[in-house]
């Protein structure tokens, strides 16, 4: 597997007809109408970055959690992905976990507030959050400019790679070999979705969830799969004659929680609870426990990058 180190991504969602089979979409060139196609692989500026950081966050005993404007008072309403492992999905018991979420767990906890979590698509989860149906989006979400105009978000709380997954024998190798001859799925919805519609002018063939795309990688009726690393990594196993060809990370469009954007308060206490669980080590051992490839300090935050806001600093080890 190669794995590259570069800058990418400020991604416009597709809005597109959703594709489950080979017959409803091919692998020709295609766009689905965006006015402005963006480069999944060329990344958005450090300043922008800044921008959306804030400086430092509202002490924890000073958040009203009456004033939160939650759905119902005293519990955070998420919505959620059941299949993307190790970020968010159902544990054999049926427990909704994963590294984002049981994150989301540990700053419910900070500020006093029960965490429920519900099952849905990620093509509507933005809409379900700007229309109050959750308090929360928790989905592995980069923060992209054009999503931004949908809902708001925390600060970030984790960055990553962005992966092609194929056959062991397969004849892609990696980004440089996704042309039009190939067959490319991606998730609806997705930031990878746009990169290989609007950056690659290819028309992927589009399926609802993780656990489908790749099972049309394991069958063949795809030839890649393009998707966010972390899902990548927890869907590929031993023996199912598949493999991640290449990785590149993102440090510059960061990994956030979406609200309702006009719900500042609630922001607000997220970005407490977040500083919170960063400050006590809580971050760092969730992040070592589902991120197998992330031990230390340095692997945590590649290229200068750190979660929260710009005040909080990881403790020591």
């Amino acid at each position: 597997m190669k794995i590259k180190a570069l800058k990418w991504f400020s991604a416009v969602p597709v809005a597109a007809v959703l594709a489950v089979s080979l017959a409803a979409c091919g692998g020709g060139a295609g766009s689905t109408g965006s006015a402005s196609p963006t480069d999944a692989l060329q990344g958005s500026d450090q300043k922008t970055l800044d921008k959306y950081t804030t400086k430092d966050v509202t002490p924890l005993d000073k958040i009203d959690k009456s004033k939160l404007g939650l759905i119902t008072d005293g519990t955070l309403r998420v919505g959620t992905l059941s299949d993307a492992p190790p970020n968010i999905f159902i544990d054999p018991s049926g427990k909704f976990t994963g590294y984002d979420n049981e994150l989301l767990r540990a700053i419910g906890d900070k500020l006093g507030l029960k965490v429920e979590f519900a099952s849905t698509d990620f093509s509507a989860l933005l809409s379900q959050v700007k229309n109050k149906q959750f308090d929360v989006g928790s989905s592995s979400i980069s923060t992209t400019d054009k999503r931004r105009e949908t809902v708001g978000f925390t600060n970030g709380y984790d960055f990553g790679y962005m992966a092609v997954v194929t056959k062991t024998d397969s004849k892609v190798k990696g980004f440089a070999d996704l042309k039009s001859d190939v067959r490319i799925g991606v998730v609806q919805g997705t930031v990878q979705d746009d990169y290989v519609t609007n950056t690659l002018k290819l028309e992927p063939v589009r399926f609802p969830d993780y656990n489908t795309v790749y099972a049309n990688v394991k069958s063949g009726q795809v030839d890649a799969w393009v998707a966010p690393s972390q899902q990548a990594t927890g869907q590929v196993k031993d023996g199912d004659n598949t493999k991640i060809a290449e990785k590149v990370v993102n440090t510059q469009n960061f990994t956030a929680y979406a609200v309702n954007k006009d719900n500042t308060a609630l922001i607000d206490a997220l970005n407490s609870g977040l500083d919170a669980v960063i400050a006590d080590g809580t971050w760092t051992k969730l992040t070592a426990e589902w991120y197998k490839d992330r031990p230390t300090t340095a692997d945590q935050t590649p290229q200068g990058w750190k979660p929260g806001s710009k005040a909080v600093q990881i403790p020591a080890k």
